[in-house]
């Protein structure tokens, strides 16, 4: 079995505080493609941001995630079961599951095992969902680059070999399930300039850099291109994240009937 690396129970509570929510659209689509609405699982959960949205169709959500840290700071709501737990041992039972996701986290599962735990669980006419987003773009172009040069150069070097997928939108990953079509999603967040900063201090490599040199704060690189395009601080402007997303049945499901038609 692969060993688990825990790469977010250092900074568990920024992740919680700074990572962007995903929008009730994608949850209200996922919904229509699945013909029961009993049980979700939502897998590597983190802190819970996609099983909260999954709450709201769905009757119960078991949410697992291996690192203890991140569920500490997870949310707690009545539809919601926490649990550690592997991502190839859900501990869930046979052909229960109406929904299975993997929100930003696919990249760190063992994908084999996890893909035939999900083959076990799924009930007919249920649906695996993995999504996951990319770099988040402003309103400044000039800024934008400079997210992107921090990512590719700053703390480039020290993204874990895994992230290459999240760069590739999974579309490299064997995929076991009968796909369907996705329609496009976007996270769109209003954030300060403190949000934004503290979003990009959760991303692995950032703590990876930190780690490395822990005299050197990697977000001063970039400190003056970021001052000069969003001067105050604690001004609000419109974040974006672009999405990308694969959903699929297991092999012979039955199709959903669909909600909304």
């Amino acid at each position: 079995m692969p060993e688990f690396k825990d790469h977010f129970s250092r900074n568990a509570a920024e992740y919680s505080a700074f990572r962007p929510a995903y929008p009730d659209g994608l949850f209200e689509w996922l919904a229509a493609h699945t013909a029961g609405h009993d049980l979700a699982w939502d897998c590597a959960t983190g802190n819970g941001q996609a099983a909260r949205g999954l709450a709201r169709p769905y009757a119960e959500v078991v949410a697992t995630d291996a690192s203890a840290g991140q569920l500490e700071h997870a949310l707690v709501h009545p539809r919601i079961r926490y649990r550690v737990a592997a991502a190839e041992h859900s501990g869930l039972e046979d052909s229960t599951v109406d929904i299975v996701t993997v929100a930003q986290a696919l990249h760190w599962l063992p994908l084999t095992p996890f893909f035939a735990e999900v083959q076990r669980v799924l009930a007919p006419g249920g649906l695996v969902a993995v999504w996951g987003y990319g770099l988040p773009t402003t309103s400044s172009a000039g800024l934008d680059r400079e997210l992107q040069r921090f990512y590719d150069a700053i703390v480039g070097p020290y993204w874990p070999p895994e992230r290459r997928l999240v760069d590739e939108q999974y579309r490299t990953v064997h995929f076991p399930f009968v796909e369907i079509a996705v329609p496009p999603f976007a996270i769109e967040q209003p954030l300060t300039r403190r949000g934004l900063e503290g979003y990009l201090r959760t991303w692995s490599a950032t703590q990876r850099y930190s780690s490395a040199h822990p005299n050197d704060d990697p977000l001063d690189q970039i400190a003056p291109v970021l001052a000069a395009a969003w001067p105050e601080p604690d001004d609000v402007r419109l974040v974006r994240w672009p999405m990308f997303m694969r959903a699929g049945r297991s092999q012979g499901a039955r199709p959903s009937t669909g909600r909304n038609g």
